[in-house]
């Protein structure tokens, strides 16, 4: 039988002090009477919220943990995943290795639940799928982890790789990824067929990289569009990136977010500063789910990235000039709720009956915890404590 775990004086998203019950993993109800023989912990006025949903990120080629990495990388995306796959043999980057290590320093950080692309290339094959898939089953008490299969180097233009994909269906990965159907492989039709025939037989979700900027990334989408509503996969697919939704040409955006909204396709975005970003608000009051990532942590494509996902609401806030505390608050959305929304979590969130997948903030109000970062003070798995004080029980390898 589960220990009962009775949580005093928190603050539900910053509101009132209340306790919270938790009992076999899950909230069972909020109130001050002490369940008999319930496991006290005293949250110190610290403000509660569910667990941070990293959704975007690249688990199996993080360098942390290992030597400082020189990049001299040219500046191109085709350099970037070029150099990459090189190096993973020649930096001896062990998927299972370095995907446990994030993992855990995103537990610490509050995350409880991710969404890792995976590299799936014919010079490696399936040696990332198998070593994050491993690591997943590892942290399972931890953190949840799932994996999508992705054609980082291409994969029409790579023979071979569309067999590895369906190789990774079968070996345990979750989602179907892909990536920039028409600058990357150069035959969007035939990118598409692969991944949402894949997708279509096998039952899966779709995440595809989409870089491409203005009117190509348009095109794109479009055709993303149109497959998620020709399989009836509404609310199954998702857009990373999506850096067309940047684009100046407001009415074309417009008609494209009116699309997604109607297809009920997702957009992640990882707010970086180098690329206009997809509307945040405009995306949500078009009720469209908006979910956010860390995208690479400390790798060969850059040394930046921290895992943190509160430092990411942070990102997604000042792209999309998110100043009132109300708006602070839909930046932190894209990092729990809309996280959890892209990737169909189920029992997600504080209400009762849901899974007890909860991180205590420190601070004021939740815009203030927010933007001050400081060291999540508890994180719980399924009503366990898995981090304390900014660290994880679990030490990493």
């Amino acid at each position: 039988m589960s220990e009962e775990v009775f949580l005093t004086n928190v603050r539900p998203m910053g509101g009132d002090a209340t306790s919270v019950t938790i009992r076999d993993g899950a909230i069972v109800a909020y109130g001050d009477h002490a369940p008999e023989d319930a496991r006290s912990i005293d949250g110190d006025g610290a403000i509660l919220i569910p667990g941070l949903v990293e959704a975007h990120t690249h688990l199996d080629k993080t360098l942390l943990g290992m030597p400082w990495y020189r990049n001299d990388v040219g500046p191109r995306l085709v350099d970037k995943i070029d150099n990459e796959r090189a190096q993973k043999r020649l930096l001896g980057i062990e998927p299972a290795r370095q995907s446990m290590r994030q993992a855990l320093l995103s537990a610490s950080l509050g995350s409880t639940h991710i969404r890792s692309h995976v590299d799936v290339d014919t010079d490696m094959g399936l040696a990332g799928i198998e070593g994050v898939l491993e690591t997943s089953e590892r942290l399972r008490d931890i953190v949840d982890i799932e994996v999508v299969a992705f054609p980082q180097s291409g994969m029409l233009i790579r023979p071979g790789t569309a067999t590895l994909m369906e190789e990774a269906l079968k070996l345990g990965a979750q989602v179907v990824g892909g990536l920039d159907p028409s600058a990357i492989d150069r035959d969007p039709k035939g990118h598409l067929d692969v991944i949402f025939g894949l997708a279509d037989r096998y039952g899966r979700p779709v995440d595809i990289h989409l870089h491409e900027t203005g009117e190509l990334g348009a095109f794109s989408m479009e055709l993303i569009i149109e497959r998620t509503r020709a399989l009836g996969l509404q609310g199954r697919v998702t857009i990373s990136h999506a850096f067309c939704l940047g684009m100046p040409e407001q009415d074309q955006v417009g008609l494209l977010i009116d699309a997604l909204a109607e297809a009920r396709v997702h957009i992640l975005t990882t707010a970086p500063s180098f690329k206009a970003v997809p509307p945040v608000k405009r995306l949500m009051d078009a009720g469209v789910v908006v979910a956010a990532g860390s995208d690479g942590v400390r790798d060969t494509w850059g040394p930046y990235g921290n895992a943190d996902m509160l430092e990411r609401a942070v990102f997604v806030g000042l792209r999309n000039n998110l100043r009132r505390d109300d708006e602070v608050a839909m930046a932190l959305d894209t990092c729990t709720w809309g996280g959890a929304r892209m990737m169909g979590l189920e029992n997600y969130g504080l209400a009762p009956g849901s899974r007890a997948d909860l991180v205590l903030l420190d601070g004021e109000t939740l815009a203030e915890a927010i933007v001050s970062r400081r060291p999540r003070k508890l994180v719980m798995k399924a009503g366990r404590i898995v981090a304390r004080d900014g660290a994880a029980l679990m030490v990493a390898p």
